[in-house]
C-alpha cells in the first residue's frame, strides 16, 4: 500500500502476531472444534455448519496490517462508510462546538478500530444503553457505546464506539492515561457498528457523507491552516 505522496510508508502500529483480533478467538476455535469432535465422535450437528460459522468468524474478525499514512491530517478510526457530517453548536463529550463524523460498519467491514491521531486518552466513559440500527441518528445518544477522549496536537477530540442492532459488545484494550500512536488498534465492535468522531470546531472535514474510509488509513480531517 502507498500513502496519498505515493511513496511507500512501513508501518507504526502495534503488530498483531495473528491474522485476526484475539477478542475473536473464542468464536473461531470454538465451532471449529465442535464441528472435529462430531466428525470424530458421530454426534448429530452437521460439521459443516459449524466449520461455516468458524470461517466466517475469521474472516469477520480479520485484522490486516495497515501503514500508517504521514502525518498532516486525522485518520479514519473505523472501516466502513461516512453516514453524517454535521456542526455542532454543544459536544456531549468535551465542552463547546465540534464538528461531528460519522463511521457506520457493515457486518462485511474490517471491525478493529484504530487511533485517529496520536495523543494521550485523557479519560474513556461507557454508557449502557438500547441496540437501534447503528446508521440511526438516534443511536449516537441511545445506543450502549464507549466514549473515549484524547488530548491530541490538533486539540481534543472525542471517539465513540458505538454497538449496533446485532452487536452486543465493545471491546477496547486502552486505558485512561495511555499514549496512543496514530494508527494503533485500541479496540473493536463486535457484528456491525458506528464510530463517531468529535472534532475541534475549526476543523478541516476531508470526507463526504457516502464516502469509504479505512481505519488507520483514510483522511478525515485536519487543523486548519
Amino acid at each position: 500500500m502507498k500513502d496519498y505522496f505515493g511513496t511507500r510508508v512501513p508501518s507504526r502500529n502495534i503488530h498483531n502476531t495473528l491474522p485476526v483480533a484475539r477478542p475473536g478467538l473464542i468464536f473461531i476455535l470454538a465451532p471449529a472444534v465442535l464441528g472435529l469432535l462430531t466428525l470424530a465422535l458421530g454426534w448429530c450437528i452437521p460439521p459443516t455448519i459449524l466449520f461455516l460459522a468458524a470461517a466466517f468468524s475469521f474472516w469477520f474478525f480479520r485484522d490486516p496490517e495497515r501503514p500508517t499514512p504521514p502525518p498532516g491530517f486525522g485518520l479514519a478510526p473505523a472501516d466502513g462508510r461516512v453516514i453524517r457530517v454535521e456542526s455542532l453548536p454543544d459536544n456531549p463529550y468535551i465542552p463547546g462546538p465540534a464538528m461531528k463524523v460519522s463511521i457506520f460498519m457493515s457486518p462485511f467491514n474490517v471491525h478493529v478500530n484504530r487511533v485517529p491521531s496520536s495523543g494521550r486518552l485523557v479519560s474513556q466513559t461507557y454508557f449502557p444503553g438500547s441496540f437501534l440500527n447503528a446508521s440511526l441518528d438516534k443511536a449516537s445518544d441511545m445506543n450502549e457505546r464507549n466514549a473515549l477522549v484524547i488530548e491530541t496536537l490538533e486539540g481534543t477530540v472525542a471517539m465513540v464506539q458505538i454497538a449496533g442492532l446485532i452487536a452486543r459488545r465493545i471491546v477496547t484494550w486502552v486505558k485512561d492515561g495511555d499514549k496512543l500512536e496514530r494508527g494503533q488498534r485500541f479496540g473493536l465492535i463486535r457484528f456491525g457498528s458506528r464510530v463517531d468522531l468529535y472534532l475541534p470546531p475549526d476543523s478541516e472535514i476531508m470526507v463526504v457523507p457516502g464516502q469509504k474510509v479505512s481505519a488507520g488509513w483514510s483522511p478525515v480531517w485536519r487543523a486548519p491552516r
